[in-house]
């Protein structure tokens, strides 16, 4: 099984040090963003021809593994 974090790397020169996918200046956070819209990890790859076809996986692994070392409070959401 391939190690998807190999495919997220912080450096402070780009993107302010936001997790990026290696080599490009796509942040995790991007992708992710667009998941919860419907956008599918097809369309997401398509749209961004530099990734590589893990990259989708490993934003979200990536987030998961944040997650899972965090110290995590309720979250309120915004009263509609």
């Amino acid at each position: 099984m391939t190690n998807l974090l190999e495919f997220v790397e912080i450096r402070p020169e780009v993107m302010r040090g936001k997790p990026v996918i290696k080599g490009t200046r796509i942040t995790v956070e991007s992708i992710l963003e667009r998941l919860p819209s419907g956008e599918t990890e097809a369309q997401i790859l398509q749209e961004n021809p530099t990734l590589p076809p893990e990259a989708v996986r490993a934003a979200i692994f990536y987030a998961l593994q944040v997650l899972k070392n965090e110290d995590l409070l309720t979250m309120r959401l915004p009263e509609k």
